[in-house]
Parts: structure tokens; sequence; C-alpha cells
């Protein structure tokens, strides 16, 4: 209602002063238009002639809702819940109310009852809200499962997936602050501040690609991502989606989404994704065809509202990835994961040597000669170190500590096994950039346009 109905409003009331619809009516128009102290003004004048009005009640607690007047607006809405326990809307302002005031668990269940009511009123800001503060009270949830598909008698052939309730977060991630921060944005912030992306008309959720060298840590990433947010967490396997029979891959792929649903907020992480979204202009079976459209359709949530999941992937080959995935409320956000910095390098040393025999380790000494190693390249000179030093454990009969000069005497037995990605990455990143989508690989390997 635009500024000149409002003020015909006032002047018809001014004529009026007793026609509680037409106040009704004033005070909705201005709680619509967000103009929250004045909405709350006029129900209090409206009810001055109508005391017992539930509907004005209703609009009062609202309001009070909306600016955060948490004690005085579960005054009133508990009043109307007292006498009238038919009506979703003053349910669902409880659950609101509730959970400005702390009480998710409660909230959770006003929130409920007001959706089985009247499923219109279904908020995905303030259900991911309820689902989070939840998830942060409850220390200890039972393990779930996602049962997949299987046609044998016995069903000995289904699959299950975990959902899991990770324990690591950010701090627990050495280094890669740039990609952390990138993922703060795009998954943690709208998580923590929903009220803000609203009015922006931002929602929450979407997906987010993360590219680069195997071994890297982006699973490890996807997973403290999940623990950031006490969210919950499904890390999807190919194997874990493909099957034999037709059509089955396609269910099994929409009984994953379908069950993050079910959790938001949760992180639904897809591992190796080339393998199940490749390049369909590189396929003869239509199989392969389907499952893509299957994944791109759940993606875009036509069907069904993917708002507070958060869907995070890892590549090592993004180039044979459908371009389709890359389009805006898909894989819009494409991070490049680089090998570990020397900093990194240090904390994942440190991670490895966690409760092992060690002396006099100089780590930025270690750091410093392994420039390009991965992740899983430093956990290997970690094992290579710890076999060096078995022999000699056993012949003595007591623990022999690892040393610097051990791990240094790894690195020349094993070399970094990133310099094979990067050789295929370059020619990529100079020859089919389309839009400068590999940029980061040339800025990291010092190559200028």
């Amino acid at each position: 209602m635009d500024p000149n109905e409002i003020n015909d409003l006032r002047d018809a009331i001014k004529a009026s002063p007793e026609n509680i619809p037409l106040r009704r009516l004033l005070a909705k128009a201005l709680l619509k238009g967000g103009r929250y102290e004045e909405a709350e003004l006029e129900y209090k004048n409206a009810l001055k002639y109508a005391p017992n009005d539930t509907r004005l009640k209703i609009g009062l607690a609202q309001s009070f809702a909306e600016q955060e007047k948490t004690s005085l607006g579960l005054v009133i809405i508990e009043e109307v819940l007292d006498d009238n326990r038919n009506s979703a809307l003053a349910y669902f302002i409880h659950a609101k109310l509730l959970q400005q005031s702390g009480e998710s668990g409660r909230a959770k269940e006003a929130y409920e009852r007001a959706i089985e009511m009247n499923p219109d009123l279904k908020d995905n800001f303030l259900e991911s809200q309820i689902n989070l503060s939840n998830m942060k009270g409850n220390k200890d949830p039972e393990p779930q499962k996602i049962k997949l598909g299987g046609y044998g008698d016995d069903h000995e052939d289904e699959k299950h997936i975990d959902v899991e309730r990770p324990e690591v977060s950010f701090e627990d991630v050495g280094g890669m602050e740039s990609v952390k921060e990138e993922i703060r944005m795009k998954i943690i912030h709208p998580l923590e501040h929903p009220e803000l992306y609203k009015m922006y008309g931002k929602k929450i959720g979407g997906g987010l690609l993360m590219y680069g060298p195997p071994g890297c840590g982006k699973t490890h990433l996807a997973r403290a991502t999940a623990g950031q947010v006490n969210a919950n967490f499904i890390s999807v396997g190919i194997s874990d989606i493909l099957d034999m029979y037709i059509g089955q891959s396609e269910r099994n792929l929409h009984a994953i989404f379908q069950k993050a649903r079910d959790l938001k907020p949760c992180v639904l992480f897809f591992d190796e994704v080339d393998a199940l979204g490749a390049n369909r202009s590189d396929m003869r079976q239509n199989a392969g065809r389907h499952l893509i459209n299957q994944f791109l359709a759940e993606m875009d949530g036509v069907e069904y509202d993917n708002e507070g999941v958060l869907i995070l992937a890892a590549t090592n080959a993004p180039w044979h990835l459908d371009p389709a995935f890359r389009r805006p409320g898909r894989f819009d956000r494409i991070l490049f994961v680089p090998p570990p910095d020397g900093p990194a390098r240090a904390s994942i040393l440190q991670i490895h040597l966690k409760e092992k025999p060690v002396g006099d380790i100089d780590y930025e000494k270690v750091a410093k000669r392994t420039k390009e190693y991965s992740g899983a390249d430093m956990r290997a000179l970690v094992d290579i170190a710890v076999e060096s030093k078995l022999d000699e454990a056993i012949r003595t009969g007591k623990p022999v500590p690892i040393t610097t000069s051990d791990i240094v005497a790894a690195s020349k037995k094993h070399k970094p096994t990133t310099k094979e990605w990067f050789q295929t990455a370059k020619n990529y990143a100079l020859f089919a950039n389309d839009g400068g989508l590999y940029d980061d690989i040339l800025g990291y390997l010092g190559i200028k346009k």
C-alpha cells in the first residue's frame, strides 16, 4: 500500500474512529510496509475500542516481534493462545518470540504446530534459526543414516550414507584463510545473520565448488564448514549414487537431497563431483545425461525448497564438469584450493606428529623445504620418517624420537604430487580460460595473462 493510500485510511479513521475493520486494515498495512512502531501504535489505539479483538492482539504481538520487544510480545500472544488454540498465525508469532528469547525447543514445537495448521506460513529463515539453535544445544545426537536403493529379496544390496555432526571447525584447518573467508561470506554469514540477507533478498544456501590438486584438504574443509555452523554433514561419493538399475541412480540422488532438506541447516558435500556431473556433450549414454539433469533439477530447487541446504563440492578436474553447473543459483562460486602455504604446512606437520615420539623439530625449516607439497604429501613424509625410526626402536626396545633431519630425509624420498596436476591445469588456464575461470591458477604459478 503506497503512502497516499495510508493517508487516506488515516483520514477515514478520523471520520469514523470506532471503525475497527478500518483500523485493522491501516495497522496491517503499516506492519507489511515495515513501519513497525506506527503499526504498534495503531493496534494499541484500535484495542482501546475493541479490547477483546483477537486479530488486533495478534497484530500487536507481531509488531512487538518485529521490533524484538520480546517480553511484551510473549505476554500478548500467550494470552491469545490461552483463549484460542485455533490460530496458526498466533502459533507462528509465538515461535518467533520464543526463538528471540532463546527457548528454541519450545519455538520448534510452536513453529511445527503453525505449519501443520497452515503450511503457507512456512518461513525458511525462522526454521533455519530454530534448527541451528537446537543443534547447538544438542551435544549427543543420535546418528542417522540415509537408506538408498536395494532390490535384493533380503536387501543386502541396500546402500546407506551416514549423517555426521562434525566436531572439527576452521580452527582445525591450517592456513587457507582466503578460502575460509569465501566460505564465510557464502555459507556461514547467511546462517548467522539471516535477517540481513532476507532484507537484501539473498537466500540462505546455494552451491560452492572447490577445485585444486588432490590431497589439499578440500574434504576436510567441507567437514570443518559444517562443524563451524553446527550443521549436519552428508558426504556423498560417486559409489553412493550410481546404481545398475535404470532410474535408481536418480532416485538415490533425490533421496540424499531430500534428507538434507529435512535436516537443514545441512552441508551436503559431493566429492569428485566431476564424475557425477561430467560434460553432457562428452556422453554417449542417456543414463549419464538423465543423472546430470536430475542433479541440476535438485540444485535449482524448483519443486523443493533448498533454503538452508548448503551444497559444497570438490573436484580435481573442473574442466570436465558440465558448464550448466556453473550457472547462477548452482555452483555460482568457484574456489581454487591451492597446496598449503608455509605456515599451513608447518601446522599440518604438527597435527600428524601429535602423540608420536618427537624430538626437536624445526617446523619452519621443514616448511621451507616442502614447497608445493599437499597435505597428503606432508602426511606421507611423517609416515616415511616413522618407518625409518621403527627399525631402530625395535632394535633398542624403546621409542626413538623423530627429528628435523628425519623429516628432511623423508622429503628427499617423496616428491610433491601436485606438480603433475599443475602441468595439466596450466594448459587449461592458458588456453581454455573462458571468463577468467582459472585465473587463480595463473596467479598461483606467477604467470601473467
